[in-house]
């Protein structure tokens, strides 16, 4: 290794901040309501039934009325959290803490439906190398943007039944025999694939894949180390840290 190298290498430090005090915040309080909304939200849905598991959850949460009270106050706090989260996210590319670059973006680019080919080419054992990823993959650009359609579907949903009269007011007159059986399916739907999906896809991928079992720290601390970085996010530890190398064929072939 040559002399600048070794230089480089050793001011490289050992974490780097992934996520700000305020992304973390936003998640939390993301993850808060989701838990509340889906936990209500189903013993709302059966509470009906005089018997069985849903009669004696909905108990839990002090019955329908209150269950139902505490479903639309967590509703409603994610939507502004959300609303909070988008306003931040304008804040932070005015002011210039966030730019376009095609190896940092959250925004999806022809390069990740490369990436999805040449990793199931990796998986059948087609290719010898996976794809290289900036600062987000594709999984999870797919999970994040996730929950900019089920805020649409859940949330206008969820605001028209938490506030019918209020939304009756700009429903036209010839929906109104089934305009609301229709939103109650959307909500209850895609809340069930919200569910479904944030145990087994953002669950594992975030937090039960051996290498972070039993879950990943970014969440709290907001840092990853910078050895996961060249691992996980090569483009990016390459765009940080120059005058290093990523290293990533030795390891992309052990993986």
């Amino acid at each position: 290794m040559s002399t600048t190298n070794t230089a480089t290498a050793q001011n490289i430090p050992k974490e780097i901040e992934r996520f700000d005090i305020i992304f973390r915040i936003q998640h939390v309080v993301m993850f808060t309501t989701f838990l509340l909304l889906s936990f209500t939200g189903w013993g709302l849905k059966y509470a009906h039934e005089p018997q069985g598991v849903a009669s004696w959850w909905i108990r839990v949460w002090g019955g329908a009325e209150t269950a139902g009270l505490i479903h639309r106050i967590a509703g409603v706090t994610m939507l502004v959290d959300f609303a909070t989260h988008c306003v931040y996210l304008s804040y932070l590319f005015v002011v210039g803490k966030i730019t376009w670059d095609s190896r940092t973006t959250i925004i999806p680019i022809p390069k990740d439906i490369l990436d999805v080919i040449k990793n199931f080419m990796y998986y059948f054992g087609l290719s010898k190398e996976k794809a290289r990823f900036g600062k987000f993959s594709y999984a999870q650009k797919f999970d994040y943007w996730a929950v900019f359609w089920g805020m649409f579907i859940i949330g206008t949903s969820g605001f028209a039944l938490a506030f019918p009269i209020f939304f009756s007011h700009f429903v036209p007159q010839f929906t109104s025999g089934w305009i609301w059986e229709v939103l109650s399916i959307m909500h209850s739907d895609e809340a069930l694939l919200a569910i479904v999906f944030i145990l087994f896809w953002h669950f594992y991928n975030e937090h039960l894949k051996p290498e972070v079992f039993p879950m990943s720290w970014t969440w709290i601390t907001g840092k990853i180390s910078t050895d996961t970085l060249k691992h996980h996010h090569p483009l990016e530890y390459e765009m940080r840290f120059p005058g290093a190398s990523a290293d990533h064929d030795s390891k992309g072939k052990k993986d």
